[in-house]
């Protein structure tokens, strides 16, 4: 057999070997109910749970409404890491979201979502009556 080839197959299955993966805490996170105008931001962890160093290229959301933000350096084996996701809760009603990741580990593409409700915000302040003292 050519040597050419013995080397790629050796290559092709160590690197298949020594892959790169993900092991998220959640891989949707659900905002239940929120009102309108709190605060957005949640964040996804996971750990680097394979033997060589995760390297996140970059994150796409499936609308500009949610902005995620990944990590700058590489996540290196047995290491935790955050992506953290701003949606915008401005907009009422209901939302679910894809979070694209695309990195160098096993599967090049994984997929985390946001789901949950905006209502109107509810005010818990006491009102003056025209029957009070007040």
């Amino acid at each position: 057999m050519n040597k050419g080839l013995i080397f790629t197959l050796i290559l092709f299955f160590s690197i298949a070997i020594s892959a790169q993966e993900f092991k998220f805490e959640m891989e949707t996170i659900n905002y239940g109910k929120i009102a309108k105008g709190s605060n957005g931001e949640r964040t996804f962890v996971f750990t680097n749970i394979g033997d060589g160093p995760i390297i996140i290229q970059k994150v796409q959301t499936s609308c500009d409404c949610a902005v995620p933000k990944k990590p700058e350096k590489p996540i290196m084996p047995g290491e935790k890491a955050e992506i953290k996701v701003s949606y915008d809760t401005k907009k009422l009603g209901g939302f679910s979201k894809q979070i694209t990741i695309f990195s160098n580990a096993k599967k090049t593409r994984k997929i985390i979502k946001i789901k949950g409700y905006v209502t109107k915000e509810i005010s818990l302040e006491k009102k003056n009556s025209i029957l009070s003292d007040n």
